[in-house]
């Protein structure tokens, strides 16, 4: 097999439905629906082409760095 289009969706035998994230001769890196991502080796990994558009991924969510910086520096059990 050769490498995949970004953005392509394809189904697994074992992960199920998932959308190729990276591919190239070597690596292929695929962000699969129930599984997450997961990479293989192109030239043996099976999968086909699946049927209809990929779902809407959800953007997960960044955490400021400020926020993160002030609950780290809190002393643990400050305020009792």
């Amino acid at each position: 097999m050769k490498a995949l289009p970004e953005g392509q969706y394809i189904k697994h035998f074992q992960y199920g439905l998932g959308v190729v994230t990276e591919s190239d001769n070597d690596r292929t890196s695929i962000d699969f629906d129930l599984h997450g991502p997961k990479k293989f080796v192109t030239s043996i990994m099976v999968v086909e082409m699946a049927e209809g558009t990929p779902p809407k991924r959800k953007r997960a969510k960044r955490v400021k760095k400020v926020a993160a910086v002030i609950a780290a520096a809190e002393p643990v059990g400050a305020g009792k």
